[in-house]
């Protein structure tokens, strides 16, 4: 059996056009179609209470943190700075315990763009609610650029995994006003942009967790390098399933 990929819903906030229901839960059609191309099955998990997660961890290999509102900053200590973006604490308390669990359990894990953030908080690190907070920050992260087209380079650590699958030098999307500011300790910068901003970290000790800055759901039809993340991200999903069939 092909592995089972979990895809943390979003949720719509205003009422859809079609049954008029207000907080649909959704997962981007980009985002399937790069698991399903890559060889993972999707399966969708809406928001729900933290303590129902439990009952999800036989469902899935891997999970994949999706791009969407800003974490809540409460999370990290911190009260919301006046830039900072909309948030949905519900969807926040169900990714964080999410991941906690998929630690625990050695689920294959990645993350993109919020994902990547989310990751970093749920692990003890903290962001900067609006890169104007980042006084080195200078590049242009929130591209006016179609999405589907790469808008800056990063330079990727050549002693890490993410380095083996897309190389030193990738151009990529960029569609972020957060960024990490303090690194959870369970995790290592792989990547960064030219103003340092960070752009990829993963897990120290194992090949458990990656996770990107840029959207490579987007561009992964016309760029290997985005094509071979969601590859290596399945793989990694596969392992975990070939462990479960044992």
């Amino acid at each position: 059996m092909r592995p089972r990929i979990a895809l943390p819903a979003d949720t719509l906030a205003e009422a859809t056009n079609i049954i008029n229901e207000r907080n649909a839960a959704f997962a981007p059609r980009p985002a399937i179609e790069a698991i399903v191309k890559s060889g993972g099955v999707p399966v969708i998990f809406p928001s729900v209470n933290p303590e129902d997660v439990r009952d999800y961890m036989t469902l899935f290999d891997g999970v994949c943190f999706l791009g969407g509102s800003d974490v809540d900053p409460t999370f990290y200590g911190e009260e919301p700075f006046y830039k900072l973006g909309m948030t949905y604490r519900k969807r926040d308390l169900f990714e964080i315990e999410l991941l906690k669990q998929s630690v625990t359990a050695g689920k294959a894990i990645f993350g993109i763009c919020r994902g990547m953030q989310l990751i970093n908080v749920g692990l003890g690190g903290t962001l900067y609610q609006d890169l104007s907070q980042d006084l080195h920050a200078t590049l242009k992260h929130s591209q006016d650029a179609p999405g589907n087209m790469p808008s800056h380079h990063v330079t990727v650590d050549p002693q890490s995994r993410l380095h083996t699958i897309i190389g030193e030098r990738p151009y990529v999307n960029s569609r972020h006003h957060q960024a990490i500011k303090e690194l959870a300790p369970y995790l290592k910068v792989t990547a960064r942009a030219d103003d340092q901003v960070i752009e990829g970290i993963e897990s120290v000790n194992n090949d458990q967790i990656m996770a990107v800055q840029w959207h490579p759901e987007n561009i992964y039809k016309h760029f290997e390098d985005s094509k071979r993340l969601f590859r290596d991200f399945v793989q990694r999903a596969e392992l975990v399933a070939e462990k479960r069939n044992q």
